[in-house]
């Protein structure tokens, strides 16, 4: 296991992130305790130490795991949790950005954890009600507290992002170090504004659905006797496109000898951008962590990437397609824009 920077801080955490929402059967889907136990030593006897929760996941059971199997070394551990969504449906300020939610999100997560500060709070889903003033003040007055040590800010639109972050620097405020998305090989519109964003604002980004739901594996391109309209269903995820960007996947997989996850995982790992992309595994059990660690063991080839990228490319739309177009680069340079040397790229 390497190591990666968050973002601008100082902050090391592992090239991996472990998912815990799979912590706890309160859902009807996750793993038990004893199997939580052994996904989380599993994920830690291999080097990682970013471990990723939250307050909503499986009822509070996530946060209650993770907190009594890390308490042994703490210190050792980035332990990231979230606020926004709710723990009690029937309470209007249950929810939310707003200062209230925050606060209290804040002292029953510690609580759960059985800890005095969470090292990344993570704001989990913009409301567009909340003014982002009163979000990034009371971030801050948390961190001046003592109670959380970073922030950071999951699916949101990047101009809200980018904004409150311009508001924290002016304002002497604790800006966001990361940025949590949905990405993957079916799943690639980040790549219009949050990504580039990201870049600009040396913002860490740590994927979720990295395997498209499963997609990725291939197991929907080999449908079985109990699923025969499976590769005709009309759910988004298992369009014909996708299951023929999940067939290329499993063709890579077999020409080098490894499962189709860990194929789907480097893809991520290996955008080439110039913030670290840290991938988040989700599993159920510990075999499936073990797999999932085994991406760490090799890399694709450039031309494989390529491969992937074209399967799976997306148009980017407006403005980028207008202004990476011949004629508005050659108007706006003039006929130099092959000739300069672009080191901001």
């Amino acid at each position: 296991m390497r190591y990666k920077l968050l973002g601008r801080s100082g902050l090391r955490v592992s090239e991996l992130a472990l998912g815990t929402m799979t912590f706890g059967e309160n859902w009807g889907w996750g793993a038990s305790k004893d199997e939580s136990r052994a996904m989380f030593e599993a994920f830690a006897e291999a080097g990682g130490n970013f471990i990723d929760t939250a307050n909503r996941y499986t009822d509070g059971t996530s946060e209650e795991f993770v907190g009594e199997f890390v308490k042994g070394d703490r210190e050792a551990f980035v332990v990231a949790s979230k606020y926004s969504l709710f723990t009690r449906r029937h309470s209007a300020n249950d929810g939310g950005n707003q200062r209230k939610n925050l606060v209290q999100s804040v002292e029953g997560s510690l609580k759960r954890l059985s800890m005095d500060y969470i090292d990344l709070l993570w704001l989990h889903a913009w409301d567009g009600m909340t003014p982002v003033e009163e979000i990034m003040r009371s971030l801050d007055d948390l961190v001046r507290a003592g109670k959380i040590l970073y922030v950071a800010i999951s699916d949101t639109p990047a101009w809200q992002v980018s904004r409150a972050n311009m508001l924290a620097e002016l304002r002497g405020w604790t800006p966001f170090v990361a940025l949590q998305i949905e990405y993957s090989l079916i799943m690639r519109d980040a790549e219009r504004d949050l990504l580039p964003m990201a870049n600009e604002l040396e913002l860490a980004v740590t994927p979720w659905g990295i395997l498209g739901g499963g997609v990725l594996t291939g197991k929907y391109n080999k449908p079985d006797a109990n699923e025969p309209k499976r590769m005709n269903s009309p759910q988004p995820r298992t369009s014909a496109a996708n299951l023929r960007i999940a067939a290329e996947v499993v063709a890579i997989a077999e020409e080098i000898g490894r499962p189709a996850s860990q194929v789907a995982t480097n893809w991520v790992r290996q955008q080439g951008l110039k913030v670290p992309m840290i991938p988040i595994i989700g599993a159920r059990s510990v075999k499936q962590v073990r797999d999932n660690l085994a991406c760490l063991e090799f890399a694709l080839t450039r031309e494989q990437m390529a491969r992937l990228d074209a399967i799976s490319q997306i148009p980017l739309g407006f403005p980028h397609d207008f202004l990476s177009s011949g004629g508005v680069r050659d108007v706006t340079f003039g006929g130099y824009y092959e000739r300069i040397d672009n080191h901001r790229k």
